[in-house]
């Protein structure tokens, strides 16, 4: 059968024994790594179009310069800002980011003002921050504010094509829809679920795959291997 671009349905049991080989490979992530749920809201912005390696480096820095909290953010001059978060690259697009995340979170009362909102009026307004898409909103609802929203990013496509499960080119609604239709609305499962994804894409699933090293080859179809 050819899917179209809005079928996603995979149903509970594919979708669930997926997360069992993967939890069976790699264990438990207990994932994001951060320190407290604002430094997660950081990590959301810094992480784009880089590595969780160059964002660990940025964070560093603006703990040792004590900057890591929304006020100083605000408070510092934004070149500065994007000196001190270099090592996670586009400094400076970045560095405005988060001021427009910080922004809107001080006029909201932080993150506790947020929870105080349903998951969609949330999501609602973290979308309305520029800089912010949808997969960086969910990254703040799911990590930070421990909300059942089911994160979709490159490294998701990527192995739901390899596992034919979806076309990887929906769009990211349809997608994350598909997710939480077939999931229990489980935060600690939708963490777990998106941190082992992320280790397999790392391991195993990359832009070339290694199948030498992938225990997932049973529903592969083996593309753009090595």
């Amino acid at each position: 059968m050819t899917r179209t671009a809005e079928d996603f349905s995979p149903g509970r049991a594919r979708l669930m024994a997926l997360y069992e080989d993967l939890l069976a490979l790699y264990g438990a992530q207990s994932w994001w790594p951060a320190d407290s749920p604002f430094e997660v809201a950081v990590g959301a912005i810094l992480t784009q179009n880089t590595n969780w390696s160059n964002v660990e480096r940025a964070l560093e820095r603006l703990k040792a310069a004590e900057a890591l909290g929304c006020e100083a953010i605000l408070a510092m001059d934004v070149a500065r800002l994007a000196e001190l978060i270099r090592p996670a690259g586009y400094y400076n697009l970045k560095a405005q980011r988060l001021r427009n995340l910080c922004r809107y979170l001080s006029e909201m009362g932080g993150l506790q003002g947020l929870r105080a909102l349903s998951c969609a009026q949330a999501r609602e307004g973290l979308l309305g921050v520029k800089g912010v898409g949808p997969e960086t909103a969910d990254d703040i609802l799911l990590f930070a504010l421990d909300r059942p929203v089911f994160v979709i990013d490159a490294y998701t496509r990527r192995l739901l094509r390899r596992q034919g499960l979806a076309r990887g080119d929906e769009p990211y609604e349809v997608l994350r829809q598909g997710f939480e239709q077939a999931l229990p609305a489980d935060v600690r499962l939708f963490k777990e679920y998106h941190a082992l994804i992320v280790e397999h894409a790392k391991r195993a699933c990359r832009k070339r795959a290694d199948c030498a090293v992938c225990g997932l080859s049973e529903h592969c179809l083996r593309l753009e291997v090595e």
